[in-house]
């Protein structure tokens, strides 16, 4: 049986021991991930006062609980959903980096997901939303767990549309006739849209996306519930990553333009789905919202807010302190569990948590057992889902994510209430900026209980610092041997322009004409060389 890294350790309390969530009394529960992609954790109301979009979240949050120190497993696309649905980090699954359009490979085959292990337990399947975790062959979700699959393989920003929404720098729509190149745009093939294994519409029309992904997941959970099986959902926006596909006119309650009237879309969404969850879900529904990585703050105004994560240090020195970086403002997420008459309402949790305990804690609540052969470093975190225990995490190891370092590794770690940098580096920010990559020995280590901005690293002349420093270097060894030891993955980031989707490679930008569902074919410069894209 897989078990929990033995440097991360959940400590409960003498009065917990031995205490399992209620399972047994209520049956096998049903499960919903809502994972927003790029929200910054001062995007939500609940958490930031100067946010007025988010009355549904600020309700959710209201009538469940709010996790203010929850954590990403990486600050990017591809390894923190890897990381999401196998509860270990991307030096153990393989996945440090982002998948293209043309990869061959994605999460690791021999890595088990989440529901595969739901599925085996019983449970209904539902995918719906962003992938990123490959897209060729066995790499589809259909083939790591889920029963049904609709949406992107990857970001919506990897293909050109008819429709291209607010970005920064601004993309123009697919081409109609002929090729048409633009730096920083993907202008030769058109984002397709998936139902399963089969291309519904390319390009995806992205002003009715947000709509279209609440019907399938109401459709989804309505249909799972008349079943009689418990199900799992997870629901992988689009929101708030750029292009920003906000429908006109924008809603009269923003004072954030683009950006606002986006956070107040997806609000709305999340809004509907309680509201099918709490008619259909019969009581016995985990809700669990929360984020894939920091805002890109390189898109100005179309990116979220960091609340007080700013990462001073690093922007003293230049570029941006979040998404792709270790600073706070790339990992700290918001996040709200939600499941009446099981998790405390108006209750607001410290623990320290993360994406990679969303694992453990569902496989244990459904009953099931984690996978044999391998170490998590996700834990059962349904104590503190309940209200018995505030304690999480005693270490979290933050990975690279592209501002510095080799990406994956490992290079920052939190131990309590500090934070010690060996590596530290800015991404790209709305000026232009790019903070130069730093190392650090022996390392900076922040108190975050005082200095939650990361503006001032401790003295290491201190007695603070001199009697922090031995107990981080201890964690961070036993991290790293603890890596060492373990089966990991090695994931095949190789590519083929010949595995690009493409439901009609006769037409440019491999554009669908007229209705109907369209198998996927080879892209047109590569035909011949392939009798299917995905299969």
């Amino acid at each position: 049986m897989g078990t929990p890294s033995p440097w991360a350790v959940l400590v409960l309390t003498a009065a917990l021991a031995g205490v399992s969530a209620p399972r047994a009394a209520y049956g096998q529960p049903n499960f919903v991930i809502i994972l927003a992609d790029d929200v910054g954790w001062g995007d939500l109301g609940a958490n930031w006062a100067e946010t007025k979009e988010t009355p549904h979240l600020d309700e959710l949050a209201a009538e469940g609980t709010r996790f203010v120190d929850f954590h990403s497993a990486a600050s990017t696309c591809s390894p923190s959903r890897a990381s999401l649905l196998t509860g270990r980090l991307g030096v153990r699954n393989g996945v440090t980096h982002n998948f293209a359009i043309t990869s061959i490979g994605g999460l690791p085959l021999n890595e088990t997901t989440l529901a595969e292990v739901l599925r085996e337990a019983g449970y209904s399947t539902g995918a719906i939303g962003k992938w990123h975790l490959g897209h060729h062959g066995h790499h589809h979700p259909n083939f790591r767990g889920f029963d049904y699959y609709f949406g992107i393989p990857y970001s919506h920003d990897m293909g050109c549309t008819d429709t291209p929404g607010y970005n920064l720098p601004p993309c123009p729509p697919c081409p109609r006739h002929g090729g048409l190149t633009r730096k920083d745009c993907y202008t030769e093939v058109a984002l397709p849209l998936y139902e399963n294994v089969t291309i519904v519409q390319q390009p995806v029309g992205l002003a009715s996306l947000a709509a279209r992904y609440a019907e399938r997941a109401a459709w989804f959970i309505r249909r799972a519930s008349d079943s009689g099986r418990p199900f799992f959902l997870y629901l992988a926006l689009a929101h708030m990553h750029v292009p920003l596909g906000v429908p006109p006119p924008l809603p009269p309650n923003s004072d954030r333009g683009i950006y606002g009237a986006a956070l107040s879309e997806m609000d709305a969404l999340v809004g509907r789905i309680k509201q099918v969850i709490d008619s259909h879900g019969k009581g016995n529904t985990l809700l669990w919202f929360t984020g894939d990585n920091g805002p890109w703050a390189q898109k100005c105004e179309l990116a979220g807010r960091l609340g007080p994560f700013v990462g001073a240090w690093q922007r003293q020195r230049g570029g941006s302190s979040a998404k792709q970086t270790t600073w706070e403002g790339g990992h700290r997420v918001p996040a709200l569990a939600y499941w009446p008459g099981r998790i405390p309402a108006k209750r607001t949790s410290h623990a320290l948590l993360s994406t990679l305990d969303i694992f453990p804690t569902l496989v244990a609540l459904a009953g099931a057992a984690l996978p044999p052969n391998r170490r998590f470093d996700g834990l059962d975190v349904s104590p503190v889902l309940f209200g018995w225990s505030d304690v999480g995490h005693k270490v979290l190891l933050h990975p690279n994510s592209g501002a510095a370092g080799k990406v994956g590794e490992i290079e920052t770690l939190r131990l309590a209430q500090y934070k010690a940098f060996y590596t530290t580096g800015g991404a790209k920010a709305c000026d232009g900026s790019i903070g130069p990559a730093e190392r650090h020995q022996p390392p900076l280590i922040f108190n975050l209980d005082r200095d939650i901005g990361e503006q001032e690293p401790l003295d290491v002349a201190s007695r603070e610092y001199q009697a922090a420093l031995p107990a981080i270097s201890r964690a961070y060894a036993q991290a790293l041997a603890d890596i060492a030891t373990d089966n990991v993955s090695v994931a095949d980031y190789s590519e083929d322009p010949a595995v690009t989707p493409c439901c009609n490679a006769q037409h440019v930008a491999c554009r669908c004409h007229g209705p109907g569902p369209h198998p996927a074919v080879p892209h047109r410069r590569t035909e011949g060389r392939a009798t299917r894209l995905c299969l």
